[in-house]
């Protein structure tokens, strides 16, 4: 195949003026041995800076010990002496850095924050403010807020220091700043060091200790364990599940909840009404169980959520060399899924009214999505296609705000047809209080 670079012309249109100017004899040997000797080639595909990680063979090999660095300089001279009055342009493919600019510097650190993820981590939190049974200020809303998006920032971006190399393999990832290199790994380093100092601190003083230590520990868990196992087992979805378990314990926490029985804080089961002739205690809402229900919501949540998204994504992890079911075993990957989905119908249906969280109302109203989602997760294992994976994976991102949602309104003394004004009072004593 005919090759023709547009550096051998520049490079001869050289040789011919510094031949007549006097050059040296040694630049002009070595201006030659680059002009006739087996040019660079670049591939046809688009030549932004991510693309090198991803492609070895972007430049072919060179026999003659010449460094790309030595092409460049020569290339420069070429064009100097044949136009020397021409503007200077940048080469293809490459750009200036940007200038961090305050506004460029906040996008770039919601970036290394995942700020959607962060976003869903808070929700969570504040998911178990909510249903705790006991009171909760604005001061300590904001503050459990607050200090789980700075500990989630910090954990997403000791993350992705780790995930460098292959982030920039992965077409999903190969985008993301560090990997572009639009902040250098120390600024990415002293953001993960305040924001991972800062968020346990935050929940420490403003919250409450407890909180603070399942802080610490959830940006150990992510930055350390799961991803570090994401190269070497599949476990590393499981570990990745306690995570996404611990922020509704943290709300919880933080409004004095406690997450371990003992003899003042007993575990207390709320049968339902035709199982037991006892009254409802209310002050015995405030139970361990609650937490625990909490965690397991979203513990099992992730597996049909993540698992599904994994399937039709599982190309990039294999690419990036990560040991993912989805990857080793994607039958097992929707197996999998299929269980947990299985699993929340219980949790939702029994767990929940047990630890008196919500009423038994709710274990029938929960079964209405819980259906939805298992039939489109038992179809995924099924036919394991990736239209499949998408149906359950679309289907367990409206799953949680909705069971969220209905467990507000089921919610364990929540009386919200007096609030809307459908019911009357009711004093001590038992006698409706008649409206004006």
């Amino acid at each position: 195949m005919r090759k023709i670079h547009a550096f051998q012309s520049c490079s001869k249109g050289f040789i011919a003026r510094t031949s007549s100017a006097s050059c040296s004899l040694a630049s002009q040997k070595f201006l030659a041995s680059v002009a006739f000797s087996r040019p660079y080639t670049v591939s046809s595909a688009r030549r932004d800076f991510t693309s090198f990680f991803c492609h070895n063979q972007q430049w072919s090999a060179r026999s003659d010990g010449l460094k790309p660095s030595d092409i460049t300089r020569v290339r420069g001279i070429a064009h100097a002496v044949a136009e020397p009055d021409a503007v200077h342009v940048a080469p293809a493919g490459f750009k200036e850095v940007e200038v961090l600019t305050p506004r460029r510097l906040l996008k770039i650190y919601a970036q290394l924050a995942k700020s959607r993820l962060t976003i869903l981590v808070v929700l969570t939190a504040m998911s178990g403010v909510a249903l705790s049974p006991l009171p909760a200020t604005v001061p300590i809303l904001l503050s459990t807020a607050v200090g789980t998006a700075l500990c989630s920032a910090s954990a997403n971006t000791l993350n992705q220091l780790q995930e460098i190399p292959y982030d920039a393999q992965m077409a999903r990832t190969r985008q993301r700043p560090l990997v572009r290199r639009a902040i250098s790994p120390l600024h990415a380093a002293g953001f993960a060091a305040v924001t991972g100092v800062a968020g346990p601190a935050v929940l420490w003083f403003m919250a409450s200790p407890i909180t603070a230590c399942l802080g610490a520990t959830n940006i150990v868990l992510y930055a350390a364990a799961y991803t570090w196992l994401k190269r070497k087992s599949v476990s590393n979805t499981w570990v990745g599940a306690v995570v996404g378990g611990i922020p509704p314990v943290m709300g919880w926490t933080a409004c004095g909840g406690k997450i371990l029985p003992s003899a003042d804080y007993p575990i207390h089961l709320f049968l339902p009404s035709f199982l037991t002739e006892a009254p409802l205690d209310m002050s015995m809402i405030d139970n361990p169980l609650g937490a625990f229900a909490l965690f397991m919501l979203l513990y099992s949540w992730q597996f049909p959520h993540f698992n599904s998204l994994s399937h039709f994504i599982r190309g990039s992890y294999a690419q990036a060399g990560y040991k993912m079911l989805c990857v080793l075993n994607p039958q097992k990957n929707a197996l999998v899924a299929l269980r947990h989905s299985l699993l929340l119908v219980p949790i939702c249906s029994i767990l929940f009214p047990l630890s008196g969280l919500t009423t038994w109302a709710f274990a029938i109203t929960s079964l209405v999505p819980n259906a939805i989602c298992v039939r489109g997760s038992w179809a995924w294992w099924r036919h394991c296609g990736e239209k499949e994976a998408r149906i359950s994976f679309q289907n367990y991102l409206w799953y949680l705000p909705v069971m969220l949602a209905l467990m507000m309104v089921h919610k364990q003394g929540l009386e919200w047809r007096r609030w809307v004004g459908m019911q009357d009072e009711v004093p001590s004593d038992g006698a409706d209080i008649p409206k004006p």
